[in-house]
C-alpha cells in the first residue's frame, strides 16, 4: 500500500519570502528612504556665538575706540507651523553685534547692530524660496548652511550686510574639534551699501550740521568649515569692516566696526560638531548600515531557503515509501502472514 506523501515543510518558503523582503527593504532604504531623510530641519533652535577683538564707533565718546572685545550672537529658530504648511524650511534669525558693555545679547538696546530676518529655503536643495514672509529676499547656495553632500568647488554665499552673494572657494579639508570638514574662504572688497544721515564732524566736515554720508562695507576674510554630509557649518570666522565716507570722497572718514577676525567660540564649535555627528549617524544608519545588514541577511535567507526547497523536492518516492526503505508493514513475516 502506497504511503501518503508529506507536504513540503513551510520553513524554507518562509526563509525565501523573508529574505526577498529584506533585499527589497535594503534597496528602499538606500535609494528611497535615505535620500528623503536629507532634509533641512524645521524644528531647529540653535544659538551660535562669535568672539574677537576690533574697533567700533563709541557714540558716547563720539570717536572710534580700538582693541575692544566684540561678540556676535546669532539665534536661529524654526517656524514649525509655517514650515509644515508650506513644505519649506522657515527660519527666524536674530543677530546681535555687541561690546562687553551691551551684553547680554538678548537685549537689543545699545547693541552696535541688531537685525531680525526670516529665511526660507527648499529643504532638499537649500535653495532660497521666496514665500512665507521671507525677509530679506536673498539668493545664493549657502548662508546659514551648505547644501547636503557638499562638493569640493566654489559656492555662492549670501552676505546680508553686502546684500549680494560672494564666491567662497574650496580651500581644502580641515578638522574642527576632531571632526573633518571642508573649508571655504573668500573676501569682500570695499563696496558702497547705502547712506546715513550723520553730523558733519563725524566724516571730517565740521562746518556742516548734517551730512548724508556714504556707508561702505568690506570683509577681510570669510572662513567657513562645513560638514561634508549635512552642510552644517562647524566653524565660521569673519572680518567685517563698516565705515562712513563723506559724499563723493574715496577715503574712509569714520570706522563704525572693524575686526580682522571674529570666530565661533570653542563651545559653539563643539555644539555644531555634535549636531553634525548626530545627523551623520542618522543618515549613515539609513543609507549604509541598515541596507548592508538587510541585504546580507536577506541573501543568506534566500540561499538557505532555496537549498532546502530544492532538496525537499528531490526526495525519492517508491511504492515502499518516500525513501525507498521498507515500511513498517512490509517485513517478510508480515508478507507470510498475508499469504497464509
Amino acid at each position: 500500500m502506497k504511503s501518503p506523501q508529506r507536504p513540503p515543510a513551510k520553513s524554507p518558503f518562509v526563509c525565501v519570502g523573508l529574505g526577498t523582503f529584506l533585499l527589497v527593504l535594503a534597496g528602499m532604504l538606500a535609494w528611497y528612504v535615505e535620500p528623503r531623510a536629507e532634509r533641512t530641519s524645521i524644528d531647529v533652535d540653535v544659538t551660535t556665538v562669535f568672539t574677537g577683538t576690533g574697533s567700533y564707533f563709541d557714540t558716547d565718546r563720539i570717536r572710534t575706540v580700538d582693541d575692544r572685545r566684540l561678540t556676535i550672537t546669532r539665534q536661529v529658530r524654526g517656524d514649525v507651523a509655517e514650515s509644515e504648511r508650506s513644505g519649506r524650511a522657515v527660519w527666524d534669525v536674530v543677530t546681535s553685534v555687541d561690546t562687553d558693555r551691551t551684553l547680554p545679547a538678548a537685549d537689543p538696546h545699545g547693541a552696535l547692530q541688531w537685525t531680525k530676518e526670516r529665511w526660507v529655503t527648499d529643504r532638499a536643495t537649500n535653495a532660497p524660496v521666496h514665500c512665507c514672509g521671507e525677509d530679506p529676499a536673498f539668493s545664493g547656495e549657502a548662508y546659514l548652511k551648505f547644501p547636503f553632500d557638499v562638493e569640493k568647488r566654489t559656492y555662492t554665499w549670501w552676505d546680508n550686510t553686502l546684500g549680494a552673494t560672494v564666491p567662497l572657494h574650496y580651500s581644502g579639508e580641515a578638522k574642527v574639534q576632531g571632526h573633518k570638514g571642508y573649508r571655504f574662504t573668500g573676501r569682500v572688497a570695499p563696496t558702497r551699501t547705502g547712506s546715513r544721515q550723520v553730523p558733519g564732524r563725524i566724516v571730517g566736515q565740521p562746518e556742516k550740521g548734517q551730512v548724508l554720508a556714504e556707508e561702505w562695507y568690506a570683509n577681510h576674510r570669510v572662513d567657513l568649515v562645513a560638514d561634508p554630509r549635512t552642510g552644517r557649518v562647524l566653524y565660521a570666522a569673519v572680518g567685517p569692516r563698516l565705515t562712513l565716507r563723506a559724499p563723493g570722497t574715496v577715503r574712509d572718514a569714520a570706522v563704525l566696526l572693524d575686526s580682522r577676525r571674529i570666530a565661533f567660540t570653542p563651545r559653539t564649535q563643539r555644539e555644531q560638531v555634535a549636531l553634525a555627528r548626530d545627523d551623520d549617524d542618522r543618515l549613515r544608519l539609513l543609507g549604509t548600515v541598515l541596507p548592508v545588514v538587510a541585504s546580507a541577511l536577506g541573501a543568506v535567507l534566500v540561499v538557505v531557503g532555496t537549498v532546502f526547497v530544492v532538496r525537499g523536492g528531490r526526495g525519492r518516492r517508491t511504492p515502499d515509501g518516500p525513501t525507498g526503505r521498507p515500511g513498517p508493514g512490509s517485513s517478510a513475516t508480515a508478507l507470510e502472514r498475508t499469504m497464509m
